[in-house]
């Protein structure tokens, strides 16, 4: 983990409130995984005075070597609203790689990756890893979900991989109408997957916990919640435990990426 102030290369919107930032890093990147996050402030405000999560979505690589990373992100509140003004060469205030992350799977595993608004991120991040390491893509299927077509996020990133890819709006504006988890639920009817991994909404998760546990497939949930600190200090990020009445994890420092079984949403 490192904090530093980094330079912004980019920040293109692509969609109506949506946004891609690259990020230029000096070092302490080139081993972040699928499902870690970084904290961000543009470094000349003082309001918001604390950083905002953001999981990372790609690692930018020149000649092998990663020089800095990207994020995507939805406008959505003060501190959202002052990264969208942010222009290349301004300086970014970061704190990262946090968090731990997902288990790769084993090459012969048949995969379901499931996301759900601006959790797509992580699982983008998963999928790119898995091809770097050399896993079979042709056993893994991808379920994307969103209000509107607006919220589909990726949708490229995940044609260009080539996986199988299941789209579903709950306004019916692309794909399958309602929920991505009765998709998910469909195809799990056709062909059971070894594993699932998923990200976005809580409700969304707590919905594909159900539907794993019903199937007894094993799952792991990247949690998308508020952080002040990152860092555990703050106890504003805790998830409940499912092993002992009373006792919670911190969804920064035990997550973001836990095994469905051993929480409680």
């Amino acid at each position: 983990m490192i904090q530093e102030k980094t330079t912004v290369l980019w920040n293109k919107r692509i969609g109506s409130s949506y946004f891609q930032m690259g990020l230029k890093c000096n070092k302490g990147f080139s081993n972040a995984m699928p499902g870690q996050f970084v904290m961000l402030r543009p470094s000349d405000q003082a309001d918001p005075l604390l950083r905002r999560p953001f999981s990372i979505y790609k690692l930018i690589k020149k000649n092998d070597r990663v020089h800095g990373i990207e994020i995507l992100y939805k406008v959505i509140g003060k501190g959202t609203v002052l990264l969208s003004m942010c222009h290349e060469n301004d300086l970014i205030d970061i704190l990262g790689p946090l968090g731990n992350s997902f288990l790769i799977p084993q090459d012969d595993e048949k995969v379901f990756l499931v996301a759900g608004g601006i959790g797509v991120p992580p699982i983008v991040f998963l999928a790119s890893h898995m091809k770097e390491a050399g896993i079979n893509l042709s056993h893994c299927s991808v379920f994307l979900g969103g209000r509107t077509t607006d919220d589909l996020l990726c949708m490229d990133r995940f044609k260009r991989l080539k996986i199988t890819t299941h789209i579903s709006t709950d306004d019916g504006s692309e794909g399958q109408k309602g929920y991505v988890t009765h998709s998910l639920e469909g195809e799990i009817n056709k062909s059971t997957p070894d594993v699932i991994y998923a990200c976005g909404p809580l409700a969304m998760l707590k919905q594909v916990i159900q539907v794993a546990e019903k199937n007894r497939i094993k799952c792991y949930v990247s949690i998308e919640t508020m952080m002040a600190c990152g860092l555990g200090a703050c106890v504003g990020c805790v998830v409940e435990s499912s092993n002992r009445s009373g006792s919670y994890f911190h969804a920064c420092k035990d997550g973001p990426v836990f095994n469905a079984a051993d929480i409680q949403l």
